[in-house]
């Protein structure tokens, strides 16, 4: 089954390696395979993640645009202890994630972690 994207003019899309900017007017997009595709709205920029749910949810990104995801999970469990050591309260939310990264499913894996890095400004807000 294809995914289906509508692209506003200058919104961007990840396709595999490959980033895709809309320079026209309003564009559909059929995409048939199995690259990984993440849109625009669904990127944080390494530059943007300034807290350690963010950082984490970059690595997560990373491992799911990459060929080899298995090389980041080091760093990316190394980030996980570091997490929970400050805030045990993401435990559950932790669990989640690292469920979907050991089955491979890296774009659910990133649903979860959207949930973990609210819990964390829920956290940061009431500090």
């Amino acid at each position: 089954m294809a995914l289906v994207i509508d692209l506003k003019p200058g919104e961007r899309v990840i396709v595999g390696p490959a980033l895709i900017t809309n320079d026209g007017p309003r564009t559909r997009l059929r995409i048939d395979g199995s690259a990984p595709i993440l849109r625009e709205k669904d990127i944080v920029p390494i530059e943007a993640a300034t807290t350690a749910c963010q950082r984490l949810y970059v690595l997560v990104q990373a491992m799911y645009l990459d060929a080899e995801p298995a090389r980041l999970h080091g760093e990316y469990f190394a980030l996980v202890r570091e997490i929970q050591e400050a805030a045990p309260s993401t435990t559950a939310l932790v669990f989640e994630i690292n469920q979907k990264i050991i089955a491979g499913s890296y774009y659910k894996a990133l649903k979860e972690a959207r949930k973990l890095i609210a819990h964390e400004a829920r956290l940061l807000h009431h500090a």
